[in-house]
């Protein structure tokens, strides 16, 4: 029989027991390690123990370094126009930033590198067409921009200045005027400035055929200076005036055939933008395109300081300078002072002849065109 007094030393030592359990799993979790205690562990039985943390620490995953961007990338990260592309240059001894474009746009300023001892011999899409020199894979501002991904890459071609002299071209620059659709053309004193439409488009179907170059002004520049080769196969196709025939009968013929034309405006008459994206609009004066005071053109009866005014009123109207083509053809030492007051670089005449290496920059000749020529008659004058 158990007594009173042994139930009580019994209850004493399961409260001792208990209270013992409960401060060593205290201490165990405090010292970071989880204590599974069994009933009967704290009835004097060994307790089961885990030895795992009480909380897990993550693993973190390295943030991966980006990769830099390419400064076409970079270029290209400032626009969100869907027809952007950004071109870059390569080729030997090339260091130039890209440049951004526009697609389907004719490219616009390309550079044209200089180095001592060769020659530049124009942009390509691949380095085995550079390397080729074939004309008609070269790429200039006559050509429309076309991308992938929205970047391209042009290739330097280089030559050297004894095959560039060796190469002797001529470039012709055509001079038309007026437009007519009678194919027996136009009465009047006026006759032999009017081509009829039909002929323009048998020339320019030539041109294009026959795989002309069409250099850009800038270009033409550079190899009078003899910094730049152009084929024997180059032309430049001009109008004088921006007369409404030249508006509606043939410059739609080159957008549709994508030939490179300049169209000489006189901006006091003209001050709309250019008909389509194949014609340069370029200076023919602002309002000089009339006779001075000795019967000859203003632009050799008036000071460099009038001219230079003049010419950049005409420059500011057409957002663009480089070339001039005097009115009447008239020029002297003034008119040229007058071009280089305005910032002008070229001066286009109505001599006859070809531009070549030397040429005077600021009397640039030309090939006239006349009523009645023909499609051999051009082959005869271009090549």
């Amino acid at each position: 029989m158990v007594t009173r007094a042994q139930r009580r030393r019994a209850a004493r030592r399961l409260r001792l027991r208990r209270t013992v359990a409960v401060v060593v799993a205290a201490v165990l979790v405090a010292g970071g390690v989880t204590a599974v205690a069994v009933t009967r562990g704290a009835l004097g039985t060994p307790a089961v123990e885990a030895d795992q943390p009480a909380t897990a620490t993550p693993t973190r995953t390295p943030t991966p370094t980006p990769t830099p961007l390419t400064p076409a990338q970079k270029l290209l990260s400032t626009t969100r126009d869907p027809r952007a592309c950004v071109v870059s240059f390569a080729g030997d001894g090339i260091a130039i930033e890209p440049q951004m474009q526009t697609q389907e746009a004719r490219y616009e300023a390309l550079p044209l590198p200089r180095a001592d001892g060769r020659v530049f011999a124009g942009w390509y899409s691949t380095a085995a067409e550079a390397e080729s020199l074939e004309v008609p894979a070269r790429v200039n501002g006559a050509d429309l921009v076309a991308c992938s991904a929205r970047e391209k890459t042009l290739y330097a071609a280089w030559t050297t200045p004894e095959a560039n002299v060796a190469e002797d071209a001529g470039i012709p620059i055509l001079m038309y005027h007026q437009f007519t659709r009678k194919p027996e053309g136009e009465e009047g004193w006026l006759r032999g400035n009017y081509a009829f439409v039909d002929d323009f488009d048998a020339h320019m179907a030539y041109i294009q055929e026959s795989g002309f170059y069409l250099p850009t002004w800038d270009e033409v520049s550079a190899f009078i200076d003899g910094a730049l080769y152009l084929p024997k196969r180059s032309v430049v196709i001009t109008d004088d005036d921006a007369d409404s025939s030249w508006l509606e009968l043939a410059a739609p013929i080159v957008d549709r055939r994508q030939l490179l034309t300049t169209s000489f405006v006189i901006t006091s008459a003209r001050t709309e933008s250019t008909p389509n994206r194949f014609v340069l609009q370029r200076s023919h004066t602002h309002d000089m395109h009339r006779a001075g005071a000795n019967g000859r053109g203003r632009m050799v009866n008036d000071d460099a300081d009038t001219i230079a005014a003049d010419l950049s009123q005409s420059a500011a109207i057409l957002g663009a300078k480089e070339v001039v083509a005097y009115p009447f053809g008239h020029h002297d030492d003034t008119t040229k002072e007058g071009l280089r007051r305005a910032g002008f670089e070229l001066g286009r005449t109505v001599e006859p002849g070809y531009v070549r290496i030397g040429t005077d920059k600021l009397a640039l000749p030309v090939i006239r065109v006349n009523y009645g020529m023909t499609v051999d008659d051009l082959r005869d004058a271009i090549g």
